[in-house]
């Protein structure tokens, strides 16, 4: 059987789709599917905030959240190469937001715009971050042309990782190294499985997160050494806690024959969590093929029936009227 002759890839010219970055590629960039593709290049689920956000005198072209963590990113546009101008306001905007994230897209790095970048990310403590990223367009033949975006810089967090420890030396103790090894084998598992679940850093801590698309919501799994078990958890925050945990609070018995299984609602003082617990041994690494299975198929049933859930939560569809939970 003959095959269909194969197309040839030509890039085309930004500035012909994208005249300008603030009435054309800004206002493309703001909408959720393009960010998407943008978050997909720098391993982040972004929520947008707002365009032209206020900074003092200055607009940053693009803010958002880090889903996982509720974070400010801040996102500077540049369809041409890189100078000191916009470097400049990128940092000026980032301290005025108090964004921990900051994403330089442009046409083209200089080689010194690119050194500052990678020594920004070698300077400072963990949980800042800088991206420089690279957009180009593409088509095959007479098609649309399709977006690309190309890592030109990004965090150095095994660097990181070492400078730490190297400044606090010192042993881990033995739940510490278990937990870490935990969350470790856990990330291969989620590889080996090709999930959409990004794999945790090799850390020695209780509980990792994961975004659901909304900012305040966040899913986490846990592994507690001492008691000696696993769990799941919904976590809800922000200034309209109360209204979005009341509102699933009602729909309780559809979630939990939706799930297959009961949850715990816990109510903190700032946050509010929908648990799953499951009593196994946590420092019989024998055992953890189980465990991380059963985290992996509890956090698919989570992320399908909560995402879309999450997504559509209305705070002001919640009276207090009638509510006794």
């Amino acid at each position: 059987m003959s095959k269909s002759p194969l197309g040839r890839l030509e890039k085309v010219d930004l500035r012909t789709y994208w005249e300008r970055e603030d009435t054309d590629f800004t206002p493309w960039l703001y909408k959720d599917e393009n960010i998407a593709l943008l978050g997909e290049a720098i391993e982040m689920e972004l929520e947008v905030q707002e365009q032209e956000a206020s900074v003092g005198p200055f607009r940053a072209d693009i803010l958002c959240r880090n889903t996982s963590d509720n974070n400010f990113v801040v996102i500077e546009n540049q369809l041409e190469r890189t100078d000191h101008s916009h470097l400049g306001q990128l940092l000026t905007y980032a301290a005025g937001l108090d964004a921990v994230t900051l994403v330089w897209v442009v046409e083209r790095f200089t080689e010194e715009h690119r050194a500052v970048l990678d020594w920004l990310n070698r300077i400072t403590e963990e949980g800042f971050h800088f991206f420089g990223i690279e957009v180009e367009l593409w088509r095959i033949g007479d098609s649309a042309p399709a977006p690309k975006f190309n890592l030109a810089a990004k965090p150095n967090d095994w660097s990181k990782t070492v400078r730490e420890a190297a400044v606090a030396p010192g042993d881990l103790t033995k739940s510490g190294r278990l937990k870490m090894d935990f969350w470790e084998t856990f990330g291969d598992f989620l590889t080996a499985e090709r999930s959409s679940f990004r794999p945790p850093k090799a850390r020695n801590w209780t509980w990792v997160s994961w975004g659901l698309g909304r900012s305040y919501f966040q899913m986490a799994a846990s592994v507690n050494v001492r008691d000696k078990r696993t769990a799941v958890w919904l976590n809800l925050g922000g200034p309209d806690v109360e209204a979005h945990y009341r509102l699933l609070r009602n729909q309780c018995e559809e979630i939990e024959a939706a799930l297959g299984f009961p949850l715990e609602w816990e109510k903190g003082v700032k946050e509010r969590k929908l648990i799953v617990r499951r009593s196994g041994d946590t420092t019989d690494r024998s055992q953890w093929p189980e465990q991380h299975r059963w985290l992996y198929e509890t956090m698919l049933k989570f992320e399908q029936l909560f995402r879309p859930m999450i997504r559509d939560l209305d705070a002001t569809e919640w009276t207090e009227e009638g509510e006794n939970l």
